[in-house]
């Protein structure tokens, strides 16, 4: 059996950031499409549960039934004109992990590199993947020329087969943390010479690798949060009121 994941303090951060006060609670409540309150719950634990893991993963397999139901969500994700660019590398033999952990080291000895003095020391401490530990490694692609020359949408904005992709690795992001499954992005990684090693073909695009596995528990707090990397931008910081500057900070600053 998986190991016990944690989740205190998060239930309630949701509750205080998510849940509507009682009155307007009931108000959509009403809503025939809504969701029941457990289920509106459910989802919203989803995205508040979510992490980046790196540590922790456990030895246990994902049942290949599992891993289908997590991908099968993947594929459920919106694309511009229905394309669904994306492709699934997953990758569960020793020596391939083994090559792109190399790959992540040399990287990530790079990258290094570009930090001095604490903040140099503090990226050196950081856990920024688990390619080995975890059970099964996960490239995602986009084929951008999936849908032929001139696919719905995307005359005037190239980019969104590659937004379609982010939003499949989204849902299955979710639907892993609700069967117990952690994610790790490993995003310091030579894509170019991933390519060669999953034996992706030259005009598709590699857009992720991800570690996948259950895990001893799932963190409170986001890692880098957690390692004093970074902190959560308050969210009244970064909503706009029908142009950009007119933020809530801002009004209060003219008063």
């Amino acid at each position: 059996m998986p190991g016990k994941t944690s989740t205190v303090g998060t239930a309630r951060s949701y509750r205080e950031e998510v849940v509507p006060a009682s009155g307007a609670a009931r108000q959509y409540d009403g809503f025939h499409h809504a969701f029941t309150t457990a289920e509106r719950d459910a989802v919203y634990r989803a995205i508040f549960e979510r992490r980046d893991v790196r540590r922790n993963f456990l030895p246990t397999p994902i049942p290949e039934h599992i891993l289908k139901r997590v991908l099968t969500a993947a594929h459920h994700a919106g694309s511009v004109g229905f394309m669904q660019p994306w492709d699934f590398v997953v990758v569960s033999d020793r020596s391939t992990k083994r090559a792109v952990k190399r790959m992540f080291q040399k990287t990530n000895a790079e990258a290094a590199t570009r930090y001095r003095g604490k903040r140099a020391a503090l990226y050196r401490n950081l856990k920024l993947e688990g390619i080995e530990e975890a059970p099964i490694n996960l490239g995602v692609t986009c084929s951008r020329q999936r849908g032929g020359p001139h696919v719905l949408g995307r005359s005037t904005v190239r980019d969104t087969d590659l937004y379609s992709t982010c939003c499949a690795i989204q849902n299955l992001w979710l639907a892993a943390r609700a069967e117990g499954i952690g994610v790790g992005w490993v995003s310091i990684l030579d894509h170019s010479a991933l390519k060669r090693v999953l034996g992706v073909p030259k005009p598709v695009k590699v857009l992720a690798y991800l570690c996948l596995g259950y895990v001893s528990n799932f963190a409170t707090r986001p890692d880098l949060e957690t390692a004093g990397w970074r902190e959560r931008i308050p969210l009244e910081h970064l909503i706009h009121y029908e142009s950009w500057g007119n933020t809530v900070i801002e009004r209060k600053g003219k008063r």
